[in-house]
């Protein structure tokens, strides 16, 4: 701008020396012409260069979306240059608010909640795990402070405390008795006096500590029990007189006891083995009916022993109603485990004298159903969810009464889960009780065949 002045004032000093000079020589030129086309001059040009800045500052109040305008001399230039910036500050723009999509995303991505709060305490943003965890709705509850959401007290005071490591645990939205939801919270300061918050459902680890807490439990008192028992037997051995008889007797009573530590150890082991080894393959092929028939015949022993020869002993039956080379395919030893498992426990529930089926039937999609059936006094609903826990029992004195650990069915289950079965429990009161082990057409086939699934499954069963 100040060159363009300079060479204004320049022209005009030049223009007037020349009317001065003129004006000297009368005869020869009349210098008020000159100052008229000065005038004109001037007037011409303020009016052009003020359309030429009429028309700049229309295309910057346009927000010089449009292409620069082409002017010339200065406006040219002035355009050019700002349209240059403008572009430029443009692709800034845009790359930031790229990166800042991507941010979000990943913050959106994130397993916990996450809340962007200002310096007072109200909400910039949240992810989708926040509004589930809180219940917040999005784009109404932006802009409200904290507090006025997350009313729950705990929360309240975590607020008003100077920030720390600790976090506080809360319950969250969903919460119930019957289905628990413990949520972990805490504020990390960022920026200028500004806060995030970061929510985690940490009620599966709440759950898993329990279980396991609970599991150590009842492990000592599985164990501290029958420890007892033999620490007063010896005592009393150690102590007083016995008589041979006496001495026989006690003596069978240790045994018993240390044989329910030796079961109990022995299942404690295998469901070690289960949760910490591989799936097994499918190189293994184990006979169905061969299965059943060995398993019957082991329950049926069991069945003897409870009795002693002095109540009538259980009626152990096979339904096989497969193909004598139907196989699954799997790991013998856990199949024989977990088949073992459920007669034993159906032996051991079910009053002498009562029938138990053992069967083995075909899927209508290639898969095999095992399953066993007892006459027993049958199990009430709000116990089946919770049969398959470590230790839980219906009947405490019945189970140690027939020498079961408490873990039968959990061994079941990771054997299941193993080979791709679905354990099914169904049992009324007063109507029996029964255990499925259902296999899908992969783990099934044929002693010298492929498995099923890989052709029809009539000519399977034919």
């Amino acid at each position: 701008m100040s060159w363009r002045l300079t060479w204004l004032a320049i022209v005009h000093v030049i223009s007037l020396g020349l009317a001065w000079w003129l004006d000297l020589r009368q005869d020869a030129f009349d210098s008020r012409m000159v100052l008229l086309w000065l005038v004109l001059f001037d007037m011409a040009w303020l009016a052009w260069d003020s359309w030429l800045g009429w028309r700049y500052l229309l295309w910057v109040r346009r927000g010089l979306s449009t292409p620069a305008p082409g002017l010339p001399l200065m406006w040219g230039e002035m355009s050019e240059a700002a349209d240059v910036q403008h572009r430029r500050h443009l692709r800034n723009t845009l790359a930031a608010e790229d990166k800042l999509d991507v941010f979000l995303d990943a913050m959106q991505a994130s397993p916990m909640g996450v809340v962007l709060l200002d310096e007072v305490g109200r909400m910039e943003w949240f992810n989708f795990i926040a509004a589930e965890h809180f219940g917040f709705q999005n784009p109404h509850d932006l802009g409200q402070h904290i507090i006025h959401l997350v009313r729950n007290p705990d929360f309240v005071r975590y607020w008003v405390q100077p920030l720390s490591g600790t976090g506080v645990v809360i319950v969250g939205r969903k919460h119930t008795t019957q289905r628990p939801v413990r949520l972990s919270v805490q504020f990390f300061p960022y920026g200028e006096g500004k806060r995030l918050l970061l929510s985690r459902d940490i009620t599966a680890i709440e759950q898993a500590d329990r279980m396991r807490r609970d599991f150590v439990a009842n492990v000592s008192h599985e164990i501290r029990t029958p420890l007892t028992v033999l620490s007063g037997f010896i005592e009393t051995m150690q102590s007083v007189e016995l008589s041979s008889e006496e001495q026989a007797h006690y003596l069978a009573l240790m045994a018993q006891q240390a044989g329910r530590m030796q079961a109990l150890v022995q299942d404690l082991l295998a469901l070690s083995r289960l949760e910490g080894s591989p799936p097994p393959d499918l190189s293994e092929r184990i006979v169905v009916r061969d299965l059943l028939a060995q398993s019957c015949a082991n329950a049926q022993a069991l069945s003897g022993v409870l009795a002693n020869g002095e109540h009538p002993e259980h009626q152990v039956q096979a339904d096989v109603q497969v193909d004598d080379s139907l196989c699954v395919l799997g790991s013998r030893t856990e199949l024989e485990s977990a088949f073992g498992n459920l007669l034993g426990n159906a032996v051991r529930y079910t009053p002498f004298g009562g029938t138990i089926i053992a069967s083995a039937r075909m899927l209508p999609e290639g898969g095999v159903r095992l399953e066993v059936r007892d006459s027993g006094p049958g199990i009430a609903r709000e116990h089946l969810p919770r049969l398959t826990e470590r230790f839980y029992r219906i009947d405490h004195s019945r189970s140690r009464e027939t020498g079961g650990t408490g873990l039968g069915l959990a061994i079941v289950k990771h054997v299941a889960q193993r080979h791709g079965a679905e354990l099914q429990i169904t049992s009324d009161l007063g109507m029996g009780s029964c255990f499925a082990l259902e296999f899908p057409a992969q783990r099934v086939c044929h002693v010298d065949a492929a498995p099923l699934h890989d052709r029809p499954i009539l000519a399977a069963v034919e």
